[in-house]
């Protein structure tokens, strides 16, 4: 079997397509950089430290005047793509529609996260923040070598030559940048400390609104995801999985299936059973005649509501201690207001719009791998260990993902191995493994279910004098690569975030963790901890803020005194909102603001409630995410993120019934926020010199706790259970 490659995949779909791939790949003889570049970063980018560097190639110019950034990032639609080939053409002073974005391939030598260390991979709102001054540099580079080129060309210094949208010129010479690619190969590499980089008053692009995106192909219709990808011979595979997590296979009557038109095979794998077919609906219909029974001696079958009372119960006793300041137990006693007040969070499924899907090839010589993953190195070592060959075996290509929220960032890599245990039985087909909306919807893999105990109590003046809160839920860390590291002393970093880290001015506070071993499959969801502890947080201090009959802003702010960024845009939401200005009867207005990923983000929601039903009107959100790269892909994030969150706020949530099994099966009944329930969202940016930050989830953990504010300040009532459920009158 000939090796597949990525245009004959392609090249069977649609002719925009093909013509798509010869734009990206075809771009002949050029310039094609390699050179050292930080293997790390400072928490601030622009004042990274020096340390050992290894080439790693970013910018390709081809004599056809395209350059080419590849972007080691997965785009899933936070625009990755755009932002750093922005961080690119700035430094390159190249033209915006000269530049076209590709992924790179997955070498952590090349592209590792210079955050995470010697891996490659997308996840916790980091690929600009690691990428900042590397891809500029990348791009500096670029320009000097090919302002060399046309020194050498022209006879002339290379100080006086200028560069300006893609055209370089020295008096009546020019020269588009092709033109000079060749030449450019051919001169030295610049010395690190000589390339200069531009002063933010020089920026053409950086902070700008006038760039577009680098994938529009999703709109277009030549954008290719893993479900576009065909080659000749090319099985599809679907999988019954148990339908109760821990079960395993007992029996397997197959024949129907077989006999099914289009069914090629049926295999098992660890996870399941495979049906094999010539296409997707062979394969499904296969499938459904399977006849299959299920050894449940290992399964998981408490209910949701089994787990919500053991959670409860085991958050009133003691927990491993993640943060104690001062004397909270003490404080408690001597308060002369206690408020004990307990939040449940459900499981929620990531439900991207593309669900779990991958192409696999396995031969003799490794494997290769058609799919838009996050966790690139983990994945192939994986793939290599179920294999028995090397990672550097293992070949992916990557893709556009179609959403993800952090399902495709799964430490077990457990959708790729699925469609690595097929193909490795079918060596030399290529095989596309395809969950459905319900298998993405059952199988697993869910932000936790969690439950916060806090008890805060007042002193006569209405401060806040203790705090006392107690997490429980499962660990996403458990058993992955990440433990050893990620937990420490038993405290999953992941579970506490956004509670460790809080901020405000509380002299005795206690934080507590329990983790509870059994349960679903789980995994990291958009904005992971701060998901769940931003809402305890913010509405207990608002509760606090109410009884003590003090402005929830006003108070927030004071308790903010030693956090500006905080602070600052706490401060420019309420006024862009008009905090505290006279609303019809029904409505009402509330706050939260929160950190995640080191981005500082504050909403203010604008609430309704009419015929005991909840309506989100308008979301005004501030955001300090330092040096604003692309201004409106900050927008976007910040409200993709305020709809995303919008959806367990008010309707989403995975159920256990009876017997651990998912109750929710697609969209009819895991509900996910609709066009038209969508708020008006306003966007305000803080102007910042400080180092570029993620935008890509921190626009979520502050909505749920606005909201919920809104409707106590509305109704009285103080929802605690998400999603949010008024009482009937």
């Amino acid at each position: 079997m000939r090796r597949m490659s990525f245009s004959s995949a392609v090249d069977e779909v649609v002719p925009g397509r093909r013509k798509f791939l010869k734009l990206m790949g075809g771009v002949g003889a050029g310039l094609t950089l390699g050179f050292s570049l930080p293997l790390s970063l400072n928490a601030r980018a622009d004042e990274a430290a020096k340390a050992p560097f290894e080439p790693n190639a970013f910018v390709r110019i081809g004599t056809d005047n395209k350059v080419t950034v590849m972007i080691k990032h997965v785009e899933m639609g936070q625009g990755t793509y755009t932002g750093l080939t922005t961080l690119v053409a700035e430094e390159l002073d190249a033209s915006w529609d000269q530049m076209v974005a590709e992924g790179a391939p997955a070498d952590a030598k090349r592209y590792n996260n210079t955050l995470w260390g010697p891996m490659q991979g997308t996840g916790g709102s980091t690929a600009i923040a690691n990428s900042y001054m590397q891809m500029r540099t990348a791009g500096a580079v670029a320009k000097a070598m090919l302002v060399a080129a046309a020194a050498k060309r022209w006879g002339v210094p290379a100080s006086e030559i200028q560069v300006k949208a893609g055209v370089v010129t020295h008096g009546s010479n020019k020269a588009q940048f092709g033109e000079l690619a060749e030449d450019a190969a051919a001169q030295p590499m610049p010395d690190e400390a000589s390339v200069m980089l531009k002063t933010p008053e020089q920026f053409v692009f950086i902070g700008k609104q006038k760039v577009s995106r680098k994938d529009i192909g999703k709109n277009d219709g030549t954008a290719i995801f893993t479900q576009d990808i065909k080659f000749p011979g090319m099985l599809t595979a679907m999988i019954l999985h148990a339908p109760k997590f821990g079960a395993k296979l007992k029996t397997l009557d197959s024949t129907a299936a077989k006999a099914s038109p289009g069914v090629v095979d049926v295999l098992t794998i660890p996870t399941g059973v495979a049906v094999l077919a010539k296409d997707y609906w062979s394969a499904k219909k296969g499938r459904d005649l399977l006849q299959v029974s299920w050894d449940e001696s290992g399964a998981f079958t408490k209910s949701s509501a089994q787990i919500m009372t053991e959670y409860k119960t085991l958050s009133k006793e003691n927990g491993i201690v993640a943060r104690n300041d001062g004397d909270a137990a003490g404080a408690l006693a001597q308060a002369e207001t206690v408020i004990d007040t307990t939040y449940e969070f459900p499981f929620l499924s990531h439900s991207p719009m593309e669900p779990m899907n991958c192409v696999a090839q396995v031969t003799d010589q490794g494997c290769e791998i058609w799919n838009g993953e996050q966790f690139q190195t983990v994945d192939q070592m994986n793939i290599a260990k179920v294999l028995g060959i090397k990672p550097e075996q293992v070949t992916l290509h990557m893709l556009l993902a179609g959403g993800s929220f952090g399902r495709r960032a799964n430490p077990h890599s457990d959708y790729l191995i699925e469609t690595v245990e097929i193909a490795k039985q079918k060596k030399g087909i290529p095989v596309k493994m395809v969950w459905s909306r319900e298998d993405d919807t059952q199988v697993g893999y869910y932000r936790p279910a969690y439950v916060h105990r806090v008890q805060a109590g007042l002193d006569a003046e209405g401060n806040i004098t203790a705090w006392h809160q107690h997490i429980v839920g499962q660990s996403i860390l458990a058993n992955t690569a990440f433990e050893s590291f990620m937990v420490k002393d038993g405290i999953d970093a992941t579970s506490v975030e956004g509670a460790s880290n809080n901020p405000y001015a509380i002299p005795n506070l206690k934080l507590e963790l329990t983790t509870v071993k059994e349960g679903p499959t789980v995994q990291w969801w958009r904005s992971v901890g701060s998901t769940h502890t931003a809402f305890a947080v913010e509405t207990m201090i608002d509760e606090l803020a109410v009884k003590a009959g003090k402005d929830p802003v006003e108070m927030r702010m004071k308790l903010l005194d030693k956090h500006p960024r905080w602070q600052g845009v706490l401060k420019l939401a309420a006024e862009k909102a008009g905090w505290g200005k006279s609303l019809p009867e029904g409505t009402g207005m509330g706050v939260a603001v929160h950190e995640s990923f080191s981005t500082f983000v504050a909403q203010v929601a604008q609430v309704s409630v009419k015929n005991g039903q909840i309506s989100v009107d308008k979301v005004v959100c501030a955001v300090d995410c330092g040096v604003a790269v692309n201004p409106d892909v900050i927008a976007a994030q910040m409200e993709g993120g305020i709809g995303f969150g919008l959806s367990p706020t008010l309707i989403s949530e995975i159920t256990l019934g009876e017997g651990g099994v998912v109750e929710q099966s697609n969209f009819h009944n895991y509900q996910v926020l609709r066009m038209n329930q969508m708020p008006e969202v306003e966007v305000h940016i803080v102007p910042s010199a400080e180092a570029p930050t993620g935008v890509g989830e921190p626009g979520v953990p502050p909505i749920a706790p606005a909201v919920a504010n809104a409707v106590a300040a509305i109704t009285g009532q103080r929802l605690n259970v998400l999603p949010l459920k008024l009482a009937s009158a």
